[in-house]
């Protein structure tokens, strides 16, 4: 018993360090809403620079210059110490200043992906300056040995454990008693409110960026000692200190810490274990323990990292659409050719390993420029394929191409498995998750004798196929001909692939996803099997690109397919482009090995500075280009294939509407939705109470009422969105209720949205397009129904553009068309005519009979009244959550309950004295007033 607790003690050293961190990316969240995955390196530079500094150095980070600056003898412990922690707090002013406060409006996402471009370089520009030889550092802290419960602990673990729990008390009140904690928990709940109280976010943002900064370094200073100092030491720390910051749930300091200290010490007793226990692994446990706790904490929370409430958010960028994916391929395929032709050795080397990562990086557009979501698994998943690739050839005989595609088809269920948390999570709690998921699997796996093949790693046997040599060679004939046609064939039927699903329904749907959960939803989407769809596809690709690897190097490796190797990747991708095939292709290209790679490498000799460029320019194009450095290039071929059209004229619209008007008013059918006391409750509060009425077939029916009515959130309980609501639904005598929002679509219950919600990175035509993902395909709108609905709507002329481009109320239509297109019996349109002049409300209005009399049935809200006075066969009126009238226009308009719930009082009551102290009455738009 006494070794466990000696053992779990000892681990207060490394849960201190993952505490401290957790502090860090806590104080950095909760100002700035950045997950900074760079914490781990800021560690590190600030304990190298501590180190050096009590040698009498300084660290120059300037490439090409000299390595160190001296300072002319050796600095104390506290003058040392004091200087590194300023060059902290340095570190995170001039992060903040110079890539995060350009970022603020930009999604979490991107934030992220610069914070990682920010590790990459950090650690890379260590190494490159510094060296890969462990630095080590003389210990400050008291060293001695204390006797705790019959155990034995080095003090200096205590000691660590102690002050990085003593900071967190001081964050903890800094944070809860003064008006800087008070100014920054104001700008963590809503940056526009502590706009309009006169706060500064930029201002208490850089704060908190030093103040983590300073943190993240006290700690890479503490571990010093005990961890000897090598660039790729610190990086990987991250990983447990997400897991720990998760506990807090990005803002509790208190359960950070005390889950940082905790993993520690279980990981501690997990490396006893696995060294004393006869049937406990031998390897890779300590490191499941933080992917164990991530997954517990983000499968309970369902999310675990709060959003913050931004002023404005910047999207991931467009993914467009491949034009001619058939030119691509032949073009592909002569270049490729000639390639390989017109090169041998080493570039023909380069051209192999670039079309073999090009293969890999289509992997992430599949699932993070399509799906949105962040995996930073996918090269572990490609190890697995490597690996498993070598268990097939070498001792089960299986042959090529069986082997390879057996390999793939065995990590796409391991993907899977990595994708189902997905389905509760989007972004950045995905990221972390994929990122404990590889350095679990590269501990657990790839590092372990008794599964990775032993020291030298497994071995693959060469491809062959019917007889002929598929294998990369060896010798004079390195590498061999064939195997680079080989992998140019992958690499074409690979991005033809990924082209042909940016096309596709289902890509669109994922794109949609990524967009808009919510909005993805109402149009008859199911998520959550695009979700595993996307991780299912990703990891087959993934899975053929690890194969391929494995054939190259001729066996399976662990340092091949490392966590950080596989961070790099994923920084290499989202640089060359993440949403594109050309991004895919060109991110092989620029990649560690690739053409580029080996061409500057050998030109220019950038030696190990090529990674710290790389870390650089990734950030930069986070910063200004979203889609990557082929962003420039497919935004210029959009302009040059866009013609510029003037919008519709007003008298066009007023024309069109006279012709629509020209129509026979449809009859009246029986009752095909059916609302029976629906009610929603937040809370204690009573937002809708239960509410009955029934929709005939073939009605326009109008639901008004004051602000806060209730009419959107009745809307919300008839699609599906109001997950509490209670009551009946029932379309066309089937009851809906409880049903999921794509289900309800589906049984013919279409939606738009008051906040529009409509895809950016999706053109008119794909977003309309969308709306008929729900839909059987014999009840969907046929390409000439889909443009001549474009046609009616006044949005011919737009179908090719990004929504993104449009005028307010060219979404609004759009947003209409959309729901439209599914052919829905009744479609539920949340202010349609929002951003419309009175003009182009008449005209919608009369499109709006000819869709009803087209066999649509319409359940409208707006707060154009003239709109729903003409165009609506019978209007409900709610106020307060309630009905208060349900009868036709006509009635409606001199209904004295409907005027008193609209102006406060009832026009034909006398005049009473105006009080002394007038009791508040509610005021509304004018729009808004019934006269």
């Amino acid at each position: 018993m006494a070794t466990h607790l000696t053992f779990l003690l000892l681990g207060l050293g490394n849960g201190a360090v993952y505490a401290a961190m957790a502090i860090a990316l806590v104080t950095t969240f909760r100002s700035s809403g950045v997950v900074n995955f760079s914490t781990g390196a800021i560690a590190l530079y600030v304990a190298y620079t501590y180190g050096f500094l009590r040698q009498g150095q300084l660290i120059d980070p300037i490439p090409w210059t000299p390595v160190t600056v001296d300072l002319g003898g050796p600095l104390g412990t506290a003058p040392a110490l004091i200087a590194a922690l300023v060059v902290a707090a340095l570190i995170g002013l001039i992060l903040y200043a110079l890539v995060f406060r350009p970022l603020r409006n930009a999604s979490p996402v991107a934030k992220a992906v610069a914070s990682i471009g920010l590790m990459l370089m950090v650690q890379s520009l260590l190494a490159a300056r510094v060296g890969t030889s462990p630095v080590a550092v003389a210990p400050f802290l008291p060293t001695g040995t204390v006797k705790l419960g019959g155990a034995s602990i080095a003090a200096d673990r205590l000691w660590f454990a102690g002050i990085i729990v003593l900071v967190a008390l001081v964050l903890g009140a800094l944070i809860r008693y003064t008006r800087f904690g008070l100014a920054t928990r104001a700008v963590a709940e809503s940056e526009r409110a502590a706009l309009v109280s006169g706060l500064s976010p930029d201002r208490i943002a850089a704060i908190n960026w030093a103040l983590s900064c300073v943190v993240a370094g006290l700690s890479g200073i503490l571990i010093a000692p005990i961890v000897p100092l090598v660039p790729s030491s610190y990086a990987l720390f991250i990983v447990p200190a997400l897991a720990a910051a998760l506990v807090g749930g990005f803002s509790r300091l208190g359960p950070a810490v005390a889950a940082g200290l905790g993993i520690g010490m279980l990981q501690s007793e997990a490396t006893y274990l696995q060294s004393s226990a006869a049937h406990f692994p031998k390897a890779g446990v300590d490191s499941m323990i933080p992917l164990v706790v991530i997954l517990l904490v983000l499968l309970v929370r369902n999310g675990g990292i709060p959003q913050r409430a931004t002023v404005a958010q910047r999207s991931l960028g467009r993914a467009p659409v491949p034009r001619h994916p058939a030119l691509a391929l032949a073009i592909g395929a002569v270049v490729g050719i000639a390639a390989l032709a017109l090169t041998s050795g080493n570039w023909r080397a380069a051209v192999i390993t670039t079309m073999i990562l090009a293969v890999l990086a289509l992997s992430y557009v599949v699932v993070t420029g399509y799906a949105g979501q962040i995996s930073l698994a996918q090269l572990a998943l490609a190890g697995g394929s490597a690996f498993l690739l070598a268990r097939l050839t070498t001792h089960a005989g299986v042959p090529f191409p069986l082997a390879p595609i057996l390999s793939a088809l065995a990590v796409t269920v391991l993907g899977v498995i990595v994708g189902l948390p997905a389905l509760r999570l989007r972004g950045l709690p995905v990221a972390v998750l994929t990122l404990a998921f590889s350095f679990a699997v590269e501990q657990f796996w790839f590092n372990n004798p008794q599964l990775n093949g032993g020291m030298g790693g497994a071995p693959i046997k060469k491809p062959t196929l019917f007889g002929l040599d598929l294998g990369i060679g060896a010798g004079a004939g390195y590498p061999r001909m064939g195997f680079g046609l080989l992998c140019l064939v992958v690499l074409l039927l690979t991005g033809l692939g990924v082209a042909l699903l940016r096309r596709s329904r289902l890509g669109a749907s994922m794109l949609a996803v990524r967009a808009n959960e919510r909005s993805a939803a109402a149009s008859g989407i199911d998520v959550n099997r695009v979700k595993i769809a996307a991780f299912a596809i990703g990891a087959f690709v993934a899975g053929i690109g690890g194969a391929l690897m494995g054939y190259q190097q001729q066996l399976a490796a662990a340092n091949s397919y490392s966590t950080l190797a596989g961070v790099a990747i994923f920084a290499t991708v989202y640089l060359a482009g993440v949403s594109s095939v050309l991004g895919g292709v060109t991110a092989g290209a620029i990649g560690s090995g690739g053409v580029v790679f080996f061409a500057l490498n050998k030109w220019i000799s950038l030696d190990s500075y090529f990674a710290v460029i790389s870390g650089l320019l990734l950030v930069l194009t986070v910063i200004r280009y979203p889609e990557g450095v082929t962003g420039p290039l497919h935004e210029a071929m959009r302009r040059w294939r866009t013609r510029r059209q003037e919008p519709v004229a007003s008298g066009a619209l007023m024309a069109a509407a006279s012709e629509m008007a020209e129509h026979s008013p449809r009859e009246l059918g029986g009752t095909i939705l059916q609302v029976d006391a629906v009610g929603v409750r937040y809370g204690g509060v009573v937002a809708l109470d239960e509410v009955s009425f029934e929709v005939r077939d073939g009605e326009i029916l109008g639901l008004i009422g004051p602000n806060g009515a209730g009419k959107t959130t009745l809307l919300d309980a008839l699609s599906g969105f109001a997950p509490h609501a209670t009551g009946q639904i029932a379309l066309e005598g089937n009851a809906v209720h409880g049903a999921r929002p794509h289900r309800r679509v589906r049984a013919g219950l279409g939606r738009t949205f008051q906040g529009i919600e409509l895809y950016e990175d999706l053109t008119v035509e794909e977003n309309v397009r969308v709306g008929t993902s729900g839909t059987a395909a014999r009840t969907r709108l046929s390409a000439p129904e889909l443009d001549r609905l474009f046609e009616v709507l006044g949005l011919a002329p737009f179908v090719d553009r990004p929504v993104a481009e449009l005028s307010h109320g060219q979404r609004q239509l759009v947003s209409v068309a959309r729901a439209l297109a599914g052919r829905p019996r009744v479609v539920l349109l949340d202010e349609p005519a929002a951003g419309l002049d009175s003009n182009e409300s008449l005209w919608l209005g009369e499109r709006l009979k000819a869709v009803r009399d087209a066999g649509t049935t319409i359940v409208m809200i707006d707060h154009d009244m003239g709109l729903v006075l003409e165009t609506c066969d019978r209007i409900v009126v709610l106020d307060l959550g309630r009905k208060i009238a349900d009868a036709v226009p006509e009635q409606i308009r001199t209904d004295p309950t409907v005027v008193a719930a609209y102006l406060g009082s009832v026009h034909d009551e006398p005049p009473h004295p105006e009080p002394t102290h007038p009791e508040p009455t509610r005021h509304h738009d004018p729009d808004e007033v019934i006269a």
